[in-house]
């Protein structure tokens, strides 16, 4: 690998950004950060001829003609084929999950279907923008290591597990049996452009953040607003 070779880092998240800014960019070759879906157009992408196009938090679908022709690589938050799909992070901790493998993968048509070019060892302890930032920088790891020793993605192997995308409705607290099971639902949606545990009561929406568990109760901190009344028109 050249110091002349190019390379995009696409995401949307600031964490990631700074994750780019500090460490990624100190790699060998010459780096691009892509923040949003019209700056990667297969016009602009050839443009630059990268040889890897890094996806480290992306939610719009990157367009075929760059996925035939250039290698595009996404880290994925499961330990594939356990796990493919949306919500990786909150669909793992609601199942009781600990512990997770950050995936890289070659990106296929189908999500979260390519080859696997590493996997590494990712704790689920904190809150879930303590998590993704956690990721981050373990993705920045993963992708020294791609780009020194060039591995050859394999397929992936066993029984097939696909998450759902969760919906912003489905962040309202449910019926749960234990203050852990209520601490990992509050954790697991607190971060940055999330829709966060929520409850509604006598109009008002109560939501919870930056919750703490010990001693036998949760303490959190609660942002309380009015419901508003929805428009009969």
């Amino acid at each position: 690998m050249t110091n002349h070779t190019h390379f995009i880092v696409a995401c949307v998240k600031p964490w990631n950004r700074r994750v780019f800014d500090e460490i990624i960019t100190s790699y060998p070759g010459v780096w691009h950060f892509v923040g949003r879906s019209d700056e990667l157009t297969p016009e602009k992408v050839a443009e630059i001829n990268p040889r890897f196009i890094f996806f480290l938090h992306w939610s719009e679908k990157v367009p075929p003609e760059i996925l035939s022709a250039f290698e595009c690589v996404c880290f994925h938050m499961t330990e594939v084929p356990y796990g493919r799909g949306g919500s990786p992070l909150q669909n793992l901790i609601v199942r009781g999950h600990r512990r997770t493998k950050l995936s890289a993968l070659r990106m296929v048509a189908e999500f979260d279907a390519g080859p696997v070019y590493m996997q590494e060892e990712l704790s689920l302890e904190g809150g879930a923008e303590e998590i993704y930032i956690r990721s981050s920088y373990l993705s920045a790891r993963m992708i020294q290591k791609m780009i020194e020793q060039q591995p050859l993605p394999e397929p992936q192997m066993g029984e097939v597990t696909v998450f759902k995308r969760r919906k912003p409705s489905e962040s309202q607290i449910p019926s749960l049996s234990s203050l852990q099971s209520l601490h990992d639902f509050i954790r697991m949606l607190d971060a940055e452009g999330y829709p966060h545990a929520f409850l509604e009561h006598q109009g008002f929406c109560y939501e919870f953040k930056r919750a703490a568990l010990y001693d036998g109760r949760i303490v959190a901190d609660v942002i309380i607003t009015s419901i508003r009344e929805k428009d009969p028109s």
